[in-house]
């Protein structure tokens, strides 16, 4: 129950209360007077909303295509799945098994469309109805299961149309005229002869592999076996379209319908199934909650996300492509080890200024499209940059000999420091789309007497105000 309009109402009811002649959106009050001994507890949204997440991961064994369909009900596009479990007849009773064990209370029903689905198991009975008798199947509803406004179903009754049949049965244009355009297409739907797919909650990788044990397993000893035929059967859907994988997803289902997720992501595309093993038995020696069997566990899924093109290379004569991928399988298995954080790498970006010329990503992390390539130099546009940068600058006094000029010598630190040499200057304007905008920068590389090298700039110009100022923005090596 929850408060609704001022008023302490019914939000659920259970099939004992529906036969008592309750129903949800009842007040309390008239609830106990039917009632007297009704039972209550105060409705928990987000509890509800938890267990439906927690029933679109455990009910995606049975299809990768899962959808909410709200507020207490699972819509699963089943096309090429049934056979898995025998068939349509052996999907439902594998259905009913897990929400047994989940202690739920479920109807079923599969039809052409998802819409037919949701009206036969909301008004008509349970079961499977084969697409040639969908229609005439659907047309004995109520029309109640057009789920269309109160006003239309009691004009609908008020006409003598009772069943979805009835309704069929009229003139469309006078159906639209009377009920709006869309009415005609909300029947035709709900019949099945319009299909309108559904929006999963997860979208399915473009490649997946699937195992169904014939017996639960109840330790994790042939867990890394599972593994390896999973990667195996994925390696050869990649090799058929030559492709790699950069994140490969272990999904591990148990019989009470407890899931977990495992994600192995790589530096680079890949799809052999040795390396990949390494990785996997790394990551499940760092999780910190193991994997739990429970009562057992009974399938195993493997998808493979963020697909790239995979040309077939030389591995024998190409030893620079070999060191790379040294540094790669490194990357990867540091990352693996020691969680995405504690690896990062250097990404440029698209700005001029030294501050904003590059970022430190996870170095497993998805490229984005405002990122450019790694910078494996520090260099830009030919240009040398520093191996410390101090963000922000730090102000410093300095001296120059001309307005233009490198500055003579300069104050950092309580530490008056003389130039010898300097080179520059190097103009970055500030970005003017950016509030409030950088002045502009000339920046000087210079060494001073005892060999240490600056990046020093001046922001602003002479007999402009404020008066400009001089900074050190980093040290080189």
């Amino acid at each position: 129950m929850a408060k609704q309009s001022n008023a302490l109402r019914l939000t659920a009811v259970n099939r004992a209360a529906i036969a008592a002649g309750l129903a949800s959106g009842m007040t309390l009050a008239d609830a106990h007077a039917r009632v007297p001994e009704l039972t209550t507890v105060p409705s928990e949204p987000r509890a509800d909303e938890e267990l439906m997440a927690r029933l679109v991961d455990g009910f995606g064994r049975f299809s990768p295509m899962v959808a909410r369909d709200n507020p207490h009900g699972l819509m699963l596009d089943i096309t090429g799945c049934a056979h898995l479990f025998g068939g349509e007849d052996g999907m439902m009773a594998a259905v009913r098994r897990l929400a047994g064990r989940a202690r739920l209370q479920v109807r079923l029903a599969i039809a052409l469309t998802p819409h037919s689905a949701r009206a036969l198991v909301r008004f008509g009975s349970e079961g499977a109805v084969s697409d040639a008798d969908i229609v005439t199947t659907a047309g004995r509803l109520p029309v109640e299961a057009f789920e269309r406004p109160a006003s239309e179903i009691t004009a609908l009754k008020r006409a003598g149309l009772k069943r979805l049949a009835d309704v069929d049965a009229r003139p469309r244009a006078a159906m639209a005229a009377r009920f709006g355009e869309d009415f005609c297409h909300v029947l035709d739907r709900t019949i099945g002869r319009i299909d309108i797919r559904i929006t999963p909650v997860r979208l399915p990788a473009p490649i997946v592999a699937d195992r169904r044990l014939a017996e639960p397993i109840l330790h994790l000893d042939p867990v890394e076996g599972i593994i390896a035929d999973l990667l195996a059967d994925t390696e050869q859907q990649m090799e058929q379209t030559a492709q790699g994988g950069r994140a490969f997803t272990l999904t591990v289902f148990r019989l009470d319908g407890w899931t977990r997720r495992v994600t192995v992501r790589t530096g680079r595309a890949m799809r052999q199934v040795a390396p990949l093993m390494r990785l996997f038995h790394e990551r499940l020696q760092a999780l910190d909650t193991p994997i739990d069997p429970g009562f057992g566990l009974d399938q195993f899924r493997m998808e493979v996300d963020d697909l790239v093109t995979l040309a077939a290379q030389q591995v024998r004569l190409d030893e620079p492509a070999r060191r790379g991928e040294s540094l790669e399988d490194l990357t990867d298995r540091l990352s693996t080890r020691l969680g995405a954080q504690a690896v990062m790498r250097v990404k440029s970006t698209g700005s001029h200024l030294p501050e904003r010329a590059c970022v430190l990503r996870p170095a497993l992390h998805p490229a984005r499209a405002d990122e450019g390539d790694d910078w494996p130099e520090l260099k830009r546009d030919g240009l040398e940059r520093p191996m410390t940068l101090f963000n922000p600058p730090q102000p410093i006094e300095a001296i120059a000999l001309a307005p233009d000029s490198p500055p003579a010598r300069f104050v950092w630190r309580r530490v008056t420091r003389r130039i010898i040499r300097a080179e520059g200057p190097e103009r970055i304007e500030g970005e003017w789309w950016r509030r409030p905008r950088h002045r502009v920068r000339d920046y000087y590389r210079v060494e001073d007497e005892t060999g240490h090298r600056y990046w020093l700039f001046r922001a602003g110009h002479y007999g402009e105000e404020p008066a400009p100022r001089w900074y050190v923005h980093g040290l080189f090596a």
